[in-house]
């Protein structure tokens, strides 16, 4: 049996690469259920924006009140504020109440930890004045997602100054 040398090997394992590239991508595009999903196009996980939402309601929310629903009573619907804004979220229960993984937003205005992209109680608070010109950036891209997806219920009335938006073109 001949001996194959260092670069007989290579030149075996070069000519077998675009054949093996090409049977694992035929492969990988076979197995993809035929969807209405354009071919190249990754599925979001993100939820849609939503075409019937109710018209912006400006309700005044103080913190305190806004405290009662945070999905800890069923009776209730659940809101999230953002930059004084107050999303009722009640429809993602599964999300936002009790337990679940964004129940920290719950029932108050938490727009610096959604700016930070934090999930620490201590960040959960209105004050974003500190936050960096990206956290900026992230914290109104929430607001936008939100106002897409959720119905405005109000405004919170008694964000401490330095959490009050500058303009309301972000609003």
């Amino acid at each position: 049996m001949p001996f194959l040398s260092p670069v007989d090997i290579l030149l075996v394992a070069f000519a077998c690469a675009p054949i093996v590239y090409f049977v694992r991508s035929r492969r990988a595009t076979s197995n993809t259920p035929a969807s209405t999903e354009k071919q190249g196009e990754p599925k979001s996980i993100m939820q849609s924006a939503r075409d019937d939402l109710a018209p912006p309601k400006a309700d005044p929310f103080t913190l305190d009140e806004l405290k009662q629903f945070d999905g800890s009573d069923d009776s209730k619907p659940i809101y999230v504020a953002i930059k004084g804004t107050v999303f009722d979220v009640t429809r993602k229960r599964d999300t936002y109440g009790t337990g679940k993984s964004y129940n920290l937003f719950a029932g108050k205005d938490a727009s610096k930890a959604l700016g930070m992209s934090s999930l620490k109680a201590e960040d959960a608070i209105s004050d974003y004045s500190e936050l960096s010109e990206g956290d900026m950036k992230t914290l109104n891209d929430w607001h936008d997602f939100f106002s897409k997806r959720y119905d405005v219920v109000g405004k919170v009335i008694d964000l401490p100054p330095h959490a009050k938006p500058t303009s309301t073109s972000n609003l």
